[in-house]
């Protein structure tokens, strides 16, 4: 790495209950998936570790006065990361793009959203309000929400700044401790808004980062009985492990997991919007983010017309160096990654697809030293098909036609996920009645994989449960606690 890139790398320590310092894990090599050249060297965090920060980030949350002091204090804290976020703009995306690999240009857009996050939620818990209720005796009735203690945050790798931003901003705008795991594969950013978050004045203690393996360091923070919620972004299966083990503490949970999304194109959409958007919504971010579009119902009379238009537009995308600012599509995360969605494209060939494009490792510039894909579009596929049921997590699309709205909305529902969808239609009757109809979190209409912090945003079925973003964000990371003043003059009759 270069100085701009490497500038908020101050050592390989990682921050255990308050202290940077090596952790007890197997130390491991942060790689550059571009050209798997060495970011850094990473000190692992253990078992023993994650109980360590677990109490201490109990101690300091009942020690520090973090929880007592005023929302618009708590809120002035957020303000300066977020700003200091801004001040370090720049080495801050460079270094994401050295995490994970994606394009620069992304990058500097989730640097951007992390710091709108925190200012966001500074914003929510200064002007929050509790409920005077209505009365019903000789008492005056209220309810207030209070934090909960030590959060544990666990991050995916594909957009860890912005992530960790997600779960962080709100949890201590509440007033709670956090342990954040981050993925074991992208743990650069995190550490570096670890610092940002101490040289705002988030108390010695009240934040910790583990890198490491989440069998491991997960498993512990999840099980530690000082945990009173878990924040996990990440794969069905594990979320599934967690909420199993958060029932046994009868603890609360949030969890934003997989998605096989529909994007559906009416014959009466923009041809040139929907494109475009359809090519944005599966292959950006090489088609490694759980909202992908990754299921593309055309209508069947402009099938044809649209999935020529859609390939050549694929054909077209830079897949390249990440530094370079006209690059779309940079490296898959890692080489095991990128085989899972090889066999993937293969399981599709066997199941009766056809290849129309990509479905190849691509080559030249240097690529081969990377973890390159090529956007793949394929077709004659059913719904019902593995590759059309399972998430791939990669820039993998299969395109379905369909005739009339009752099928597809069959077919749209028929995944166990519902995490987010796409229409495109000038209709608006109809786009309000199919986007009505579908089973999932969020639908986008005529544009796709656009977000706001002040919307909510999470899943239904097996995409999950919970909701992160939006003005009540801020309670998932509360409890509510009722309050109740006796007006009576005369003592409670019961008693005489």
């Amino acid at each position: 790495m270069n100085s701009a890139e490497s500038s908020l790398l101050v050592s390989s320590d990682i921050l255990i209950g308050g202290e940077w310092r090596a952790g007890r894990g197997t130390p491991y090599a942060s790689l550059y998936p571009a050209d798997q050249s060495i970011n850094a060297e990473i000190s692992a965090a253990n078992a023993d570790d994650a109980r360590e920060a677990v109490e201490a980030a109990d101690a300091a949350w009942r020690k520090s006065n973090w929880a007592g002091l005023k929302p618009h204090q708590r809120a002035a804290v957020l303000h300066r990361i977020a700003d200091l976020i801004t001040a370090r703009h720049e080495a801050l995306a460079q270094l994401q793009r050295r995490d994970n690999g994606k394009p620069i240009t992304e990058t500097r857009g989730l640097v951007t959203s992390a710091a709108n996050t925190f200012r966001y939620f500074a914003a929510c818990v200064e002007t929050l309000e509790e409920s005077l209720t209505p009365s019903r005796g000789d008492f005056m009735t209220m309810s207030v929400h209070e934090p909960l203690g030590v959060v544990a945050a666990i991050t995916p790798w594909n957009s860890p700044i912005a992530s960790d931003a997600q779960k962080l901003a709100p949890a201590l705008a509440a007033g709670n401790a956090v342990v954040l795991k981050p993925a074991e594969v992208t743990p650069l950013a995190s550490l570096a808004l670890a610092r940002l978050c101490e040289e705002a004045g988030v108390p010695k203690g009240v934040l910790s980062v583990l890198p490491g393996k989440g069998s491991i360091v997960g498993d512990a923070l999840v099980r530690h009985p000082l945990v009173r919620k878990i924040a996990f972004t990440g794969g069905t299966e594990v979320g599934r492990g967690i909420a199993r083990l958060a029932a046994d503490k009868l603890m609360p949970v949030s969890l934003e997991l997989g998605g096989k999304s529909p994007t559906i194109v009416f014959a009466d959409a923009d041809i040139d919007h929907a494109v475009n958007g359809v090519l944005y919504g599966i292959f950006s971010s090489s088609g490694e983010s759980c909202i992908a579009g990754s299921r593309l119902f055309v209508q069947r009379s402009i099938y044809d017309t649209f999935v020529a238009r859609l390939v050549q537009g694929a054909k077209r995308l830079r897949v390249g160096d990440p530094s370079r600012e006209d690059t779309q599509m940079g490296p898959l995360i890692t080489g095991q990654h990128r085989e899972s969605v090889e066999r993937y494209v293969a399981l599709g060939l066997e199941e009766g697809g056809k290849l129309l494009c990509g479905g190849e490792r691509p080559a030249g510039d240097n690529r081969e030293q990377g973890f390159f894909y090529s956007p793949t579009i394929l077709d004659g596929l059913t719904n019902e098909a593995r590759i059309c049921q399972e998430e791939i997590f990669g820039p993998v699309l299969a395109v379905l036609p369909f005739d009339d709205e009752a099928s597809l909305m069959r077919e749209a529902n028929g995944s166990v996920f519902g995490l987010a969808a796409g229409i495109w239609t000038n209709d608006y009757k109809r786009a309000w009645r199919v986007g009505r109809a579908l089973e999932t979190g969020t639908v986008w209409i005529n544009t796709y994989k656009q977000f706001s912090i002040s919307t909510p945003f999470g899943g239904w079925k097996d995409s999950g449960m919970g909701r992160e973003k939006g003005h009540l964000g801020i309670r998932e990371y509360m409890q509510q606690k009722s309050l109740y003043w006796g007006m009576n003059d005369a003592p409670l009759p019961w008693a005489n």
